[in-house]
């Protein structure tokens, strides 16, 4: 399996078999540079639009916005359920969509624009993940302490951090990686990656927290 960040909360995982799914596109309105990703699948976790630009995209993907189960090709299981924007069951920002990709023995969690703790039901779903993609920037989510509280509760493996302030967004009310990378012994954090590349042979091998973009 093959993941990248493209930025901000919108990641591209391309299974051994060629499936490529992409997570939470965003719009030009984010800042960064439109990459016109090629997808078969769109993960939407709620419809705001640095999350939801499936227009932007390459092909005639399927979009997955709604809570269930899916099932795009044989050996890919997707799961999608509910959580909240905020901390005040969904009063502010509304809900946001939590998911898991199971394939090729490996658990993908994207945590879309989580605002809260995770609930018991929650974490017994989408616990023990190998690849934890969590928002970190605070403001509109969970922020650096929360993300990291969120990671162990969920016994995450490697972490993706996600949905945080960069020269493309400089302007946004929300903190840079670094709050969240401070929480964390530095030997264990790979920068400045391009992709990350693993099965789950090499769980091992594999750095506790990559980060694609500063």
């Amino acid at each position: 399996m093959l993941i990248k960040h493209i930025g901000h909360a919108e990641f591209l995982i391309e299974t051994e078999s060629g499936m490529r799914i992409v997570t939470d596109p965003y719009d030009a309105g984010c800042g960064y540079p439109l990459r016109k990703v090629t997808a078969d699948v769109a993960l939407v976790s709620h419809h705001h639009h640095d999350h939801d630009a499936v227009e932007t995209l390459k092909g005639e993907p399927r979009i997955i916005d709604a809570a269930g189960c899916y099932t795009p090709e044989s050996g890919v299981k997707i799961t999608a359920i509910r959580g909240f924007h905020d901390d005040a069951g969904g009063s502010r920002r509304g809900g946001t969509l939590l998911f898991l990709i199971e394939t090729e023995d490996l658990r993908i969690v994207h945590l879309g624009d989580l605002g809260c703790p995770l609930n018991a039901e929650q974490t017994e779903i989408l616990r023990a993940p190998d690849v934890l993609m969590v928002p970190v920037g605070g403001f509109y989510t969970i922020d650096a302490e929360q993300a990291r509280e969120t990671a162990a509760k969920l016994g995450a493996k490697v972490i993706l951090p996600m949905h945080y302030r960069t020269a493309y967004n400089s302007d946004w009310p929300i903190s840079d990686p670094e709050a969240f990378l401070s929480l964390y012994d530095q030997a264990a954090v790979c920068r400045n990656a391009e992709a990350l590349r693993i099965t789950a042979a090499d769980m091992v091998c594999q750095p506790k927290i990559v980060v694609f973009i500063q």
